[in-house]
């Protein structure tokens, strides 16, 4: 064979190879992404803002490479089941809120440490700078990758005894709280009876009065009917919810460097935008929660919550760390 006809040769598997991959690559198709969250798909909730940002933004940094697919309402499980389903590689990614984190990651409980946020601006400045990212990187040695952490919002109490003005008005009271030590001392000190309850369970004890209240966002109450099941909202503000953007490590390591870093550009993004979303959407759902009949109130004096639950900085300051804990209080002071 001559000189020419090898090169044709040549060229000729060269492009068939090059058809062959193209046509792999074609029927494979977009790579599928389950996407999963507890709460409902509504359109002022903010676990399902994030998700609908998070595709939306994937789409524009990866034009048709992803599919984005929804799995709201535990469809896949609560949120302790979805982090292991993270951690093992059987789900893709999920929007889970910082509670269910920190019973995998402990540092993580700096941010449920209650009245630690007196503004979403204070939140924002320790969530995305380097003590947010400091707690993101502890995930990675759960095998899962955090991008970073959107907002429920503050946590006020809603329940179907009276309303809270004072510290004295928790007590005596059985508030849901989260299978979470943080939030089961909190309400302790508040002197409150802190009943662990997986949130899949919240809705129909509410129903039977099995508890009498519990603490959520104020989106979350709109979009899960909570008004259906409780009179009373009293806008404590007492913990801001983050909600932790995240990844399983097994999936986004099979990403080429590419589609990782339109990953991570697609949920900084959404981060940003579901705030600001939320932040507008909350000014509107109070009316509207009145209007479904709930009557709304403000504590009375701050402070005097914040003083009955000093104690709990001392109990888990061993757990969060020291250092940790010292320096989103600086940052905060």
């Amino acid at each position: 064979m001559s000189a020419t006809n090898s090169r044709k040769a040549f060229i000729g598997v060269i492009v068939s190879l090059c058809i062959i991959f193209a046509a792999t690559t074609a029927i494979a198709g977009p790579i599928i992404l389950k996407f999963g969250w507890t709460t409902a798909a509504g359109k002022t909730d903010p676990y399902a803002i994030t998700a609908r940002q998070f595709k939306k933004a994937l789409e524009e940094e990866a034009p048709g490479q992803f599919e984005v697919q929804f799995f709201p309402s535990r469809q896949l499980g609560d949120e302790k089941e979805m982090l292991e389903g993270l951690s093992f590689g059987t789900l893709d990614s999920a929007v889970i809120t910082n509670s269910p984190i920190s019973r995998i990651a402990l540092p993580f409980q700096v941010n449920d440490m209650p009245f630690m946020y007196a503004n979403k601006e204070q939140a924002y400045k320790i969530l995305d700078g380097p003590i947010g990212q400091e707690l993101m990187k502890i995930l990675e040695s759960k095998n899962i990758i955090g991008f970073g952490f959107a907002e429920g919002g503050y946590r006020h109490m809603i329940n179907n005894v009276k309303q809270v003005f004072t510290p004295e008005d928790v007590a005596g009271i059985k508030w849901r709280v989260m299978p979470n030590p943080v939030y089961i001392g909190m309400f302790r000190a508040l002197g409150g009876n802190a009943v662990p309850m997986a949130w899949g369970e919240v809705f129909t004890a509410m129903q039977q009065g099995t508890i009498d209240g519990l603490e959520i966002p104020i989106a979350v109450i709109y979009n899960n009917h909570y008004f259906e099941v409780a009179k009373y909202l009293s806008l404590t503000s007492h913990t801001y919810s983050a909600l932790g953007l995240l990844m399983s490590k097994r999936r986004y390591t099979s990403l080429t460097t590419e589609q990782q870093t339109a990953v991570r550009k697609a949920a900084r993004k959404a981060i940003d935008e579901e705030r600001r979303m939320n932040t507008a959407n909350v000014k509107t759902i109070i009316d509207k929660i009145k209007e479904k009949g709930m009557k709304v109130n403000h504590v009375k004096d701050p402070k005097a919550f914040r003083s009955k639950v000093k104690p709990v900085y001392d109990e888990f300051r061993p757990t969060i760390g020291s250092k940790l804990l010292d320096s989103v209080l600086a940052e905060v002071k």
